[in-house]
């Protein structure tokens, strides 16, 4: 649950980067449709930056899937899990 935690502050840090918005605060709940900006081209933005940030590749197929934040954030800490 702590990995949990510091996985959703980065990927705060690189929402807020790709949205150009630092007061940009991220819940496990949030979807695509609670951020205006958030499209086609801003997801991609936010793969190749996750994959950045977190040093891992990501299944954009199952990315695309998921329903929340919250569901990333798991995703990001299993891959995390198994490389760490």
């Amino acid at each position: 649950m702590k990995n949990e935690k510091k996985i959703l502050e980065k990927l705060e840090k690189v929402f807020q980067i790709i949205f150009d918005d630092h007061n940009l605060k991220l819940s496990k709940s949030m979807t695509a449709e609670d951020i205006e900006e958030w499209d086609s081209l801003n997801q991609i933005k936010i793969i190749l930056a996750c994959e950045k940030e977190f040093s891992v590749k990501l299944n954009v197929r199952e990315i695309n899937n998921f329903s929340n934040i919250g569901e990333m954030v798991v995703y990001l800490n299993n891959l995390k899990a198994k490389f760490d």
